[in-house]
């Protein structure tokens, strides 16, 4: 659900950086048709307490301090253990002075299928193949890791990346759908190439700028703020040249379009016409959103 707040009034907080997890999984058997929902209700226990209680990193970290995200499974198909459906991913980062939290991932997978028996310890070792659904959690984990640490500082996600990397090299000798570039051209195989490529620098420059340099300065200097959004943005255009279908950068209109579409339309006045023809362009998906954009 969108939450619908102006960018130009926030409310003083105080934050610090975050980079281990809080993160809240949701089992959703309502398509599935079973008798006995312990099952599901125990998957959904396992899960975040292995998520939330495994250490991914060696941050040191306070409650606080940790990132803010959920998955949510929505089960499609159970059958003798093997579950089918999707995953809704989404994580968030506080910014800075206020009490809003930008998402920063919003990403749903539709190529999920796993194994799972009732009360089956979840361990995870980055060495070997556990479980596509232990390779799952822990390869969206430490993409939402990554990203977040991008956030904060240009290129420090790389560590997380790489991890994240050694999970898909993995799964994929388990031949499971998502893993492999030969499964389509939008999934998890793409999203990390793309993340460690050099094609890609851009993008992870547009991930830290837009917000260290963009929503950071919203409360000491919207008109800088705003302005080097507006930079970032129009920075989409290089990515375009080489990478016009990229599903890494749907990615990041999936999860900043309504946000995008509040500060383009409130706060200092600027000349936007050039960013919405750039986001017209890399992200026509979103073209009815940009067209209500008040000029």
């Amino acid at each position: 659900m969108r939450v619908t707040i102006s960018f130009f009034i926030f409310f003083i907080t105080f934050f610090s950086k975050a980079q281990e997890i809080d993160c809240k999984v949701i089992v959703n058997s309502s398509l599935v048709e079973q008798t006995n929902q312990k099952i599901f209700e125990t998957l959904e226990k396992s899960l975040n307490e292995f998520i939330n209680n495994n250490i991914w990193t060696d941050n040191k970290v306070s409650n606080k301090e940790k990132i803010s995200c959920s998955i949510i499974i929505n089960l499609t198909k159970y059958e003798s253990s093997n579950f089918e459906g999707t995953f809704q991913i989404q994580s968030s980062r506080p910014i800075f002075n206020s009490n809003y939290n930008s998402t920063i991932i919003n990403i749903i997978d539709k190529d999920i299928s796993f194994n799972y028996q009732e009360f089956q310890p979840l361990y995870y070792n980055s060495s070997i193949y556990s479980s596509n659904l232990i390779s799952l959690i822990s390869f969206y984990t430490y993409l939402i890791i990554g990203l977040d640490a991008d956030s904060f500082k240009f290129n420090s996600g790389t560590r997380y990346y790489n991890e994240a990397q050694k999970i898909l090299n993995l799964a994929q000798q388990n031949n499971s759908k998502g893993w492999n570039q030969v499964d389509g051209s939008r999934n998890r195989f793409w999203i990390i190439d793309s993340l460690m490529s050099k094609t890609y620098e851009v993008f992870r420059s547009v991930v830290y700028n837009y917000h260290r340099n963009g929503l950071d300065l919203m409360i000491e200097n919207p008109q800088l703020a705003k302005k080097n959004i507006l930079d970032t943005l129009n920075s989409f255009n290089k990515i375009y040249l080489t990478r016009p279908n990229s599903y890494l950068v749907q990615t990041f209109f999936d999860a900043k379009s309504d946000e995008i579409i509040d500060i383009l339309s409130g706060g200092p006045t600027m000349k936007i016409s050039k960013t919405l023809k750039i986001l017209n362009k890399v992200s026509p998906f979103f073209g009815s959103k940009w067209k209500n954009v008040e000029k």
